[in-house]
């Protein structure tokens, strides 16, 4: 299948959609490129949009343009609006915690550093990690902006390896006020949000806020249930000093569903329940299998299928205290502390004669039970993280100086074994006084520290602004505790650990105003990020075993916006250089359903391509309608030969070369806006071999959007009510994807047409 033909060759409406916003006419009325532009209701500002005055490609979604998706949209499924971002989710929301993928350029969501009010959040690993999802609400985020390349150097945090995200969250209302609305939506859908305002009060301002998910799983039984709980204070006092405290828990529990293999999924696998499409789905009743153990009544493997045994919790808090403080008329502090604690725990089925076997072979270990049956598969976890990061701005002359510091401490602890379930059935009760045989109970500890500094210098009336600066990371590692069976078998419990440190990670850039309305701009980096699945790696290596080196990226970027009275757009070529890519690996678990990661080092990777984006108001349609659009050509390839196979040249799983995204948002009355978006993701390889690959697919959604301040009255500030549709056509696709070495992939299909209906009501 060929990579070369353009998304719009096989998609009319993105193409079309496209080719308006790119064939835009030349305007007489130029105006600053700082200017707000083509402004209407649910489109980000175009200063923000384009990212005026950055170095590198950084584009931002506005907070009335996050109101338009489907309420309870998490905050990484928001990322699919922007240019370049590969977006995986296995259900309309994005809910599911293992089943979110972010591919953007060459980097995945583990090498993308993320932070909310500055406030980095480390890992986005599902186990133990931080990853977004878990600390937004769209309702109370101001502002998402994305750099695809590379973030800035100030931005701190371990994680990234160029591109960086930043949530900003709204601050409270000056105001008193509450803001209620209620969701109905496909798959019994229920979610409820509430916030009240306190308004201000000699400086002092505050919100609370509670929003509750309830639903079934799109894809077989099982339920989710969320609920997230924010609050904010703000402190404003003298000239330009202010103080804030958030906090933000959420809790979470649903059930899982199975991955699918193309042959599951094209129903060419004999699947003994007759199972196959995009609805292929867990049991939701216990079967009738014959034993294939004597006496055994639960040994068929078969029973791994039983839906009770497969689900996921977590508790996550985040309590953050920052502020920001005027020295003098060029001097400026800002500080941060933050605290984070965690806990959950996952469940999956182990197969019993994949029991007995481990259980044999711990046969040494004490106080372990034989196996009688289905196996309670536990993973729990539990740890905390906190730190701190402050820093000096400084204008002096034509220039602003800015030096700071960021440390942290992560722990994560994390407690693997398998038990007995009453009468070895999977529909049993577990059984914690009866391990079968152990897996692992070991704490992982990160100590960071960065170090940065940059100036910004203004030149020819402003017209020129470079840009350079440099950071030093300092990363320790330690892991301790029983990793693995052997570990047990061998009676040891090892303490082993490293350091990873650079002390000059540089950053150059430049913009120039070609005239008052374009930029030129451009930037080189380089990152070094802690080796992703660390822990995986140190729980699979011997002791012996030299510690990985550490990720790292050259990123080279050159680019040119424009922003116009009606008219916006940023174009920008890229390319990205790796060093020590370390890639997932995944493996089947025997006896069971799911599967188990690790990660190898395959060299050196190259990623390389260009992104354009754009918005058009034309003026001939009485500046009512909106056209948004973007495409990315993106080629991400292995560049050297690795674990045994032939990967030079190859491309990098799940990566697409073209991506495409267009839109029309129509302002039909100041009470009713109509937008229909259409995304296109291209053909993926779904292994390093590239022997197994997967079509590309487009996806339709739209909402009409009724009310606002012209349905106020009665005491009511504003009543809203909101319809929208995601897959509007009911696409089949499959989208995100566990990608294999050298044979077949599994997915999660993606989720049918869904509907949303949201009344909104603000006092």
């Amino acid at each position: 299948m060929t990579h070369s033909a353009p998304p719009f060759a096989r998609n009319p409406l993105p193409g079309l959609l496209l080719g308006g916003l790119l064939a835009s006419p030349a305007f007489a009325d130029d105006t600053q490129l700082g200017q707000v532009q083509v402004v209407g209701a649910r489109v980000t500002e175009a200063s923000a949009a384009i990212g005026e005055d950055r170095i590198s490609n950084t584009l931002s979604i506005s907070h009335q343009a996050l109101l338009s998706a489907p309420a309870g949209t998490s905050g990484l499924k928001m990322l699919e609006a922007l240019p370049g971002f590969n977006v995986q989710v296995n259900d309309a929301l994005g809910l599911y915690e293992f089943g979110n993928s972010v591919f953007v350029r060459a980097f995945n969501l583990q090498q993308i550093g993320f932070s909310i009010d500055g406030v980095p959040l480390g890992r986005s690993d599902q186990f133990g990690g931080s990853p977004i999802y878990r600390y937004v609400d769209n309702e109370n985020t101001q502002q998402v902006t994305a750099s695809t390349g590379a973030g800035d150097v100030t931005q701190a945090g371990y994680a990234s390896l160029g591109p960086y995200v930043d949530y900003q969250t709204s601050d409270p209302a000056p105001e008193p006020g509450a803001s209620v609305s209620y969701t109905l939506g496909s798959d019994s859908l229920r979610r409820s949000f509430v916030r009240l305002q306190s308004g201000e009060h000699n400086g002092l301002s505050a919100y609370v806020s509670r929003s509750k998910i309830d639903g079934d799983l799109w894809r077989g039984p099982g339920t989710i249930d969320r609920e997230h709980l924010e609050a904010k204070v703000r402190y404003r006092f003298g000239e330009g000093n202010s103080l804030w405290l958030r906090v933000v828990h959420n809790a979470f529990h649903d059930y899982d569903s199975p991955y699918v293999s193309l042959a599951q999924y094209h129903g060419t696998a004999n699947d003994p329940f007759g199972r196959s499409g995009r609805d292929f789905p867990y049991l939701d009743y216990l079967p009738d299998l014959p034993a294939t153990t004597p006496g055994v009544q639960y040994s068929n493997t078969g029973y791994n299928q039983y839906y009770k045994q497969a689900v996921n919790q977590r508790r996550d808090t985040l309590y953050s205290l920052g502020g920001q403080f005027r020295l003098n008329d060029d001097l400026t502090q800002y500080a941060t502390l933050y605290y984070e604690g965690k806990r959950g725990y996952g469940v999956s089925p182990e197969a019993y004669a994949t029991s007995l076997a481990l259980h044999n072979a711990e046969a040494n270990v004490p106080g372990l039970v034989a196996p009688k049956g289905v196996q309670y598969g536990l993973s729990a976890l539990s740890g905390h993280r906190y730190g701190a990061r402050t820093g000096l701005q400084w204008e002096v002359g034509n220039h602003r100086l800015e030096a700071g510091v960021w440390a942290e401490k992560d722990v994560f602890n994390r407690l693997q074994a398998r038990y007995n379930l009453t009468d070895g059935s999977p529909a049993g009760e577990p059984l914690f006084d009866e391990p079968v045989h152990l897996q692992g109970d070991f704490s992982s500890t990160r100590d960071s520290l960065q170090l940065h500094l940059k100036d910004t210098w203004a030149l020819l009336d402003d017209r020129l602004l470079l840009q350079y600066g440099f950071k030093r990371l300092n990363l320790d590692y330690r892991i301790e505790g029983p990793r693995n069976a052997g570990d047990y078998i061998n009676g040891r419990s090892p303490r082993l650990s490293t350091t990873w440190q650079d002390g000059f990670l540089p950053q150059l850039g430049a913009v120039y105003n070609l005239t008052d309305s374009t930029q030129l701009f451009a930037s080189y980096s380089e990152n070094m990020a802690l080796p992703r699945g660390a822990d995986d790696i140190y729980r699979a290596a011997s002791p012996q075993a030299p510690a990985p080196e550490a990720e790292r990226a050259k990123n080279y970027e050159l680019g040119w916006r424009i922003n116009r009275p009606t008219f916006n757009a940023a174009w920008a070529i890229y390319r990205s250089d790796f060093d020590n890519r370390l890639q997932a690996f995944a493996s089947p678990v025997a006896g069971s359903s799911q599967v188990e990661t690790f990660y190898q080092n395959v060299g050196k990777a190259q990623a390389y391509g260009s992104e354009l984006s754009g918005q058009w108001k034309p003026r001939p349609l009485g500046g009512q309608v909106i056209f948004n659009g973007a495409l990315t050509y993106n080629r991400a390839q292995f560049k050297n030969d690795a674990a045994g196979l032939a990967l030079s040249g190859n491309d990098l799983p799940d990566s697409p070369r073209w991506l495409a995204q267009a839109g029309v948002t129509w302002e039909i009355a100041p009470w009713a806006i109509f937008n229909v978006s259409a995304r296109y993701i291209g053909e993926r390889y779904s292994n390093f071999t590239n022997s197994e690959q997967v079509p590309g697919y487009t996806l339709y959604n739209a909402y009409l959007d009724l009310g606002g301040k012209a349905w106020a009255g009665a005491g009511l500030s504003s009543v809203k009510l909101r319809f929208n549709v995601d897959n509007l056509f009911d696409k089949h696709y499959l989208g995100y994807i566990l990608t294999s070495t050298d044979g077949p992939a599994v997915f999660r299909p993606g989720s049918p047409r869904t509907f949303q209906t949201t009344l909104s009501v603000d006092f």
